[in-house]
């Protein structure tokens, strides 16, 4: 998996380019009206770029005449909120992308039950969201974004809205499912930093002002 980005967004002083590589996991960071989730949007496809462009693995995500849908661009957006579906079950949460990508029913539901143990919440299984405390929810949600089978995997403030006991849990349940995948994490926690990233990346005004590893920016 490789990552090739450029893109510049007036509207929000934005002109920065970023490049991923495969198994790379991305720690963004700065101060709020940074930059950071401009990225991640313009990345999703939930933003339009004046100019620039996007590619990953060889597919251009954005770019002169080309704008790629959001479901088409194997990319799964985890975001503070975990939106899950509040009318379906835990299980039919996670099946949902497999379904989407025209997994018959059964061969979804098998594969959200191997994602739901992955993170540990197989008994989850058969509750409402509705149901679910925050962290419970969120690691639902991971689940859901990893059974949809992404080439890249985006973090918005994953641990922002957990409680303080429920997140180191969940950090470690995080940092263990996502070993060697690629992944960008808006963060303004040096912990997670710390833990889920092997480089980092600071924006300021919209554009990159510091790109390295965590012990050199962070030190």
């Amino acid at each position: 998996m490789s990552l090739r980005f450029r893109a510049q967004l007036a509207a929000r002083g934005f002109d920065a380019e970023l490049d991923l590589g495969d198994g790379q996991q991305v720690a963004v960071m700065g101060p709020n009206g940074a930059g950071k989730s401009t990225l991640l949007g313009l990345i999703a496809g939930s933003l339009h770029a004046d100019s620039g462009e996007a590619i990953l693995d060889g597919v251009r995500l954005f770019g002169p005449h080309t704008w790629l849908p959001p479901h088409a661009r194997s990319v799964a957006l985890l975001a503070q909120d975990p939106l899950l579906f509040p009318h379906m079950t835990v299980l039919d949460n996670v099946a949902f992308g497999p379904r989407v990508a025209g997994l018959p029913r059964a061969a979804a539901r098998d594969k959200a039950a191997e994602w739901l143990a992955a993170v540990e919440a197989s008994d989850f299984a058969p509750r409402k969201a509705t149901e679910l405390s925050g962290g419970e929810a969120q690691r639902v949600a991971l689940a859901r974004a990893l059974a949809a089978e992404p080439k890249l995997l985006l973090l918005d403030e994953p641990l922002s809205a957990i409680d303080v006991d429920t997140a180191p849990l969940l950090r470690n349940t995080l940092a263990k499912v996502l070993r060697g995948r690629s992944l960008l994490m808006v963060t303004h926690d040096l912990q997670d930093a710390l833990a889920l990233s092997d480089r980092v990346v600071v924006f300021d005004r919209g554009k990159v002002a510091k790109d390295g590893p965590p012990g050199q920016i962070l030190g």
